[in-house]
């Protein structure tokens, strides 16, 4: 971020912003690090918007209570329906403005108090509207300590009272909560730590609130979004209703009927699904998110890492027949005897205490697994060792500075300047009261009510402590790839350890530490998007705390409804054909509650299990990325290294089992256009401009300029500047030659201007001698002065002593229009 200051002699000069300066409001340029945010963030704020309305609260509570009960109701269901905060936030807008249009601007008082609220305190703004989503992403976010309570009752009928299981609801989804306030300078403040997914619903917020002017033949944000949304809607009958097989079409299957070998290798459903595709938005975005708000270079780690695991590794391991990999199918969540069948839990269980019968399991069977499901218990650990290595060494040294930095109010960029400006923070004792206070009700649910869910009191704070510990790699990882990482097959694997053959006792512990850090992580992205759409912070915090506990509060009363009243819940074989309460997403945690919990680490990874060796894998996770860290030291210069990242690239296949191959195709398929074609071909599609596709007006017209990628060596006519005009690098290509001597002349254009200067700044220094404008050193500025006349006419001369060994040498430059706008430029030696 750039903002102009003085050298003293009246010469403005473009520096970077190290420290927080209120006076520069009127000279804060939109330069974001990041080219995404620049284009879909606007930095305007109006403070005096209200916030936390009647209508906010109204709206806000009845949205997220809705989303609870309905997420959890069709949860159950074989059909499984999620509905997102995007409803929500469609909803909301028209009904806010037809509440602000039915109801009177009367102030109401409360009684015994001095408060008092208007039902109807203006037009319905961009701020309630922000909030409102915020309350719906409460009510939409999974909870996983239902899970816990559905395999007691449901799978393994064991007793857990209402109470211990309400707490252990509201502890599970508040506990990250009290750490997040720590994590918030680095991964709210930084500009670097830009959150993806936000951008999303930034952009349809702003397609929502914004007035735009349509151009002839075209559409305004709004009206495309309709259109889309219209569209949509209206195809989901065919999928969904009237030809329900293009949610997954596998040709191989189609051409090769009788092979088993084909339909291994071409099913999109439960084979590797070469060739198969769909034709179904839900196929694409249903289980994995909508790849358009995954970074291009992360979407290009995970096909590297889906090509190698699924395509390279798990049928070199399958058809050599590794664990005995050929009695089983190549994908499947389920455990198995050694003879291939479906285990039987009953054998080794002891149903009074819920723990281990060793005598029966010993005359029984190990537990066996599919090779694919063998694998990922594998990759999970190296993925966590990955990022935190990865972390440490290519971001290490940027958080410490940031960290330094900080801590100090020395960094900022315009968003946090803006929000520090005009709003006051979350005091740090709010969060440190709700740390404790929900620490010590997890103790009462653990140690209290006769230890109904086995997990004794220090399991409590071991949970939180892993949960703290990966809080910020996750984060970071979450918050510039779009990957959210668990530490799930951490936690059991040390509780498994530690507590072994009590199952309940490895879920809930395994609940406290990763959901507690997926919670810490949510409240810190609901918390980016305030920061982007300048949302007072404490606002923020009472929306997401208040949404949370009702949600919570909401998705407990449905699902100890259902359990308590749908006879054979959650058990297919004894429900009737036409019942749909099948639980089609709790058999999972059902099945790891036997491996990790019951069975136990040592009878699965260990030296009494059959996959011992899966342990390497946390070895191979540390020491990873340290390749690829020795390559961008070694070769600085080639960018292509810092977009390698190697838990992504591990994370290639990290959701299979649930999510399917075929919408792993479809969605790397569209994830590669959209972010890649469409955005590097067609940025209007991401930018805060609508463009009338005549890119070459902004072009310069002098001979031997070439305006970057898009004039070519054509002469064009360069428009007035109106600032401000986003910042980037100016590039120029050295030609091939030992020494080169060039001139560089453009024209400028921008009335109305006071006497300033031109300023060009070499920004890299590269070759070991230059000389600009007379000037022999490493960052000397050529300037020349102009006035509100309108024009000034510019000769640089660069004079460059290359040696051959510097040929074709590129040249990064920035030419910055003090004191606001910035014009970009690629040029051509003559």
């Amino acid at each position: 971020m750039e903002h102009v200051e003085s050298n003293g002699n009246g010469i403005c000069l473009p520096t970077k912003v190290k420290m927080l300066d209120e006076t520069v409001s009127a000279k804060e340029v939109n330069d974001s690090p990041i080219e995404q945010v620049r284009l879909t963030v606007p930095v305007t704020d109006d403070p005096t918007l209200p916030c936390l309305t009647f209508r906010t609260w109204v709206l806000g509570i009845t949205c997220c209570a809705l989303l609870a009960f309905a997420n959890q109701f069709f949860g159950y269901r074989q059909n499984v329906l999620y509905v997102s905060s995007v409803s929500a936030q469609i909803v909301a807008l028209p009904i806010g403005r037809l509440i602000e249009a039915i109801l009177l601007n009367k102030f109401i008082r409360i009684p015994g108090t001095k408060w008092s609220f208007s039902m109807n305190p203006g037009p319905f703004n961009l701020k309630e509207h922000v909030l409102i989503t915020i309350f719906a992403n409460s009510g939409s976010s999974p909870a996983a300590a239902v899970a816990i309570i559905t395999i007691v009752k449901a799978f393994y009928h064991g007793r857990i009272d209402a109470v211990p299981a309400m707490l252990l609801m509201q502890t599970t989804q508040l506990l990250g909560y009290g750490w997040a306030r720590l994590f918030r300078k680095f991964l709210v403040d930084s500009p670097y730590m830009w959150w993806p997914s936000i951008l999303v619903q930034v952009s349809l917020f702003r397609a929502l609130h914004e007035v735009e002017i349509r151009r002839k033949g075209g559409l305004t944000r709004l009206q495309f979004f309709l259109v889309v949304l219209v569209s949509s809607f209206a195809y989901y009958i065919v999928p969904g209703f009237l030809f329900q097989s293009i949610t997954a079409l596998s040709f191989v299957c189609w051409i090769w009927k009788d092979s088993i070998t084909a339909q291994q290798i071409g099913s999109g459903l439960h084979g590797l699904g070469v060739g198969s595709f769909a034709i179904d938005w839900s196929t694409v975005a249903g289980f994995l998110g909508s790849p358009l708000a995954t970074p291009g270079f992360a979407i290009i780690n995970y096909l590297f890492g889906y090509i190698i695991i699924l395509y390279i590794v798990i049928p070199i391991v399958y058809w050599t027949n590794s664990y005995g990999a050929k009695r089983f199918p190549i994908f499947s969540s389920y455990v198995f005897d050694a003879n291939g069948q479906p285990y039987d839990v009953s054998r080794v269980l002891n149903e009074t205490t819920l723990e281990l019968r060793k005598l029966g399991y010993n005359g029984y069977s190990k537990v066996n697994l599919s090779i694919f499901f063998v694998y990922t218990y594998g990759i999970s650990l190296a993925i966590l060792a990955a990022a935190l290595t990865h972390v440490a060494l290519l971001h290490g040294r940027e958080i410490w500075h940031q960290s330094k930095a900080a801590y100090q109010d020395k960094y900022a960029d315009v968003h946090t300047r803006i929000m520090k400006k005009n709003y006051e923070a979350v005091p740090q004792w709010w969060f440190y009261l709700l740390l404790i206070i929900v620490n010590g009700l997890a103790l009462l649910t653990c140690e209290g009510f006769g230890r109904q869910l086995q997990l004794p009191y220090w399991g409590v704070p071991l949970a939180t402590g892993l949960a703290l510990m990966f809080t910020l790699p996750v984060g970071v990882l979450a918050a510039t790839t779009n990957q959210v990482l668990g530490i799930n097959i951490l936690t059991e694997l040390i509780i498994g350890y530690m507590y072994p053959g009590k199952p309940l006792a490895n879920v809930t512990f395994k609940t406290y530490g990763t959901f507690s850090l997926f919670q810490a992580n949510s409240f810190l992205s609901d918390f980016k998007l305030g920061h982007y759409m300048k949302i007072p912070p404490k606002s923020m915090f009472a929306v997401q705390l208040i949404g949370t506990i009702i949600s919570s509060s909401v998705y407990f009363g449905t699902a100890w409804w259902l359990l308590t009243s749908v006879e054979n819940i959650c058990h297919p074989s004894k429900l009737s054909v036409e019942s749909p309460w099948t639980c089609p997403g709790d058999d999972a945690y059902y099945n790891a509650s036997i491996i990790w919990g019951l069975v136990g680490p040592m009878r699965m990874f260990g030296r009494l299990g059959l996959y011992s060796k899966m342990n390497y894998f946390f070895l191979i996770g540390i020491l990873a990325p340290v390749p690829v860290w020795i390559l961008s030291l070694k070769f600085p210069k080639k960018t292509w290294i810092k977009y390698v990242n190697v838990p992504v690239i591990l994370s290639g296949t990290g959701g299979m089992l649930a999510v399917k191959a075929v919408n792993y195709m479809c969605w790397l398929s569209v994830g590669i256009v959209f972010n890649l074609v469409v955005y590097n071909r067609y940025r209007g599609w991401w930018g805060l401009e609508v463009s009338d596709h005549c890119p070459l007006t902004t072009c310069p017209t002098a001979p031997g300029i070439q305006y970057k990628s898009q004039c070519g060596s054509v002469d064009v006519k360069i428009p007035p500047l109106t600032p401000p005009v986003a910042a980037t690098d100016i590039t120029i290509k050295a030609p091939k030659l030992p020494n080169l001597t060039s001139s560089v002349t453009f024209r400028l254009t921008r009335p109305g201007t006071p006497e300033c200067w031109l300023i060009l700044q070499r920004t890299r220094m590269i070759l070991p001698q230059w000389n600009d404008a007379g000037t022999n050193a490493s960052n000397a500025t050529s300037t020349i002065a102009y006035n509100s006349s309108s024009t000034a006419t510019v000769a640089l001369n660069i004079i460059s002593r290359a040696s051959t060994s510097s040929r074709g040498t590129t040249f990064h430059w920035a030419a910055s229009f003090a004191p606001t706008s910035t014009f970009i430029f690629d040029a051509k030696y003559r």
